[in-house]
C-alpha cells in the first residue's frame, strides 16, 4: 500500500513513549460517526497504518489515541471500507 510519493507536508513525524519514532505519509481524514479520525502510513517499509482521532488546532492538529476497543474497530472497519473503494 505505500505510497513513498508524499509531499513535505503530508509528512509528519510520530514520536512515542520510549523514545522511539518514525516518519508516516497522511493517507486521509475520514469521520465515523460525527468524530473525525486520521490514517497514517508509517513510511519505514512496513507498511504499517496507524489510526488517530484526529482535532484541528488553529494551523496545526491534535492526534488522539483511540483507547476504547469497540470505537477502534468502528474505525478500522471504515478505513478498510473506504480503502476497498475505486479511485
Amino acid at each position: 500500500m505505500a505510497r513513498n510519493d508524499y509531499s513535505e507536508d503530508e509528512i509528519i513525524h510520530l514520536d512515542f513513549d520510549d523514545g522511539e519514532g518514525f516518519d508516516c505519509g497522511i493517507i486521509g481524514v475520514f469521520a465515523v460517526e460525527g468524530q473525525d479520525y486520521i490514517a497514517l502510513e508509517a513510511l519505514d517499509g512496513s507498511d504499517d497504518v496507524y489510526l488517530y482521532g484526529y482535532r484541528e488546532n488553529g494551523d496545526d492538529f491534535d492526534l488522539i489515541d483511540i483507547e476504547d476497543q469497540e470505537t477502534f474497530d468502528k474505525v478500522a472497519e471504515e478505513f478498510d471500507s473506504l480503502m476497498d473503494e475505486p479511485l
